[in-house]
């Protein structure tokens, strides 16, 4: 009967714990750009900061289009429901509707990566250009990064998935890697609004 209890009393895994403490990192390393960013805009006499004659000459525009960007975070949230749809699938044993999940959550990233390159095609300014240039390329920069790290994460997972991986007992996996899509999403959320919203 003990034994029975202890078995339904199981707590997480070693795995999913380190998992946790690693998007904790990732959230103190955001929380730190942040701050450098709000503290560069604290210290800057106005923002954007005023251009050189030269970077005006150069065709500098410190300007930032909205319409692109708010397209990109309405794919990227819609990526982040269809990756919770996969875990409530395989959570009740539906692989088929796991796979699916995963599928869409992936391309839609791949599109929102592909749309924020485009948006970098059209900025009239440089990551050198000011340190409103340095900040906002930094922030997006990283975190391109990690969404195509949590992209290459789903691939992993579906490519696991479609060999039959996962069943409604196991898969973890597939929960942290909706864990760590969740968290970029939400960090693209503040980052939309502090740099196109607030500005």
């Amino acid at each position: 009967m003990a034994a029975h209890g202890t078995a339904e009393r199981q707590g997480m895994t070693n795995s999913m714990l380190g998992f946790i403490l690693f998007l904790a990192s990732e959230v103190m390393f955001f929380g730190g750009l942040f701050a450098a960013y709000f503290i560069a805009r604290a210290d800057a006499p106005a923002w954007p900061p005023p251009l050189t004659p030269e970077q005006i000459a150069e065709g500098v525009h410190l300007e930032l289009e909205v319409l692109l960007p708010a397209i990109s975070t309405g794919i990227l949230v819609l990526s982040s429901v269809t990756m919770q749809y996969a875990v409530w699938q395989i959570q009740k044993g539906n692989q088929g509707g796991m796979l699916w999940g995963l599928f869409i959550s992936l391309a839609l990233g791949i599109v929102f990566l592909a749309a924020q390159l485009y948006d970098y095609t059209q900025l009239h300014f440089r990551a050198d250009d000011t340190i409103y240039g340095t900040t906002f390329y930094t922030l997006t920069g990283f975190h391109g990064a990690h969404v195509a790290g949590g992209a290459l994460f789903i691939a992993v997972v579906t490519v696991r998935a479609l060999g039959g991986q996962f069943t409604a007992e196991n898969h973890e996996a597939v929960e942290a890697s909706s864990m760590y899509w969740h968290f970029v999403d939400v960090v693209w959320i503040a980052l939309f609004t502090v740099l196109y919203i607030i500005k």
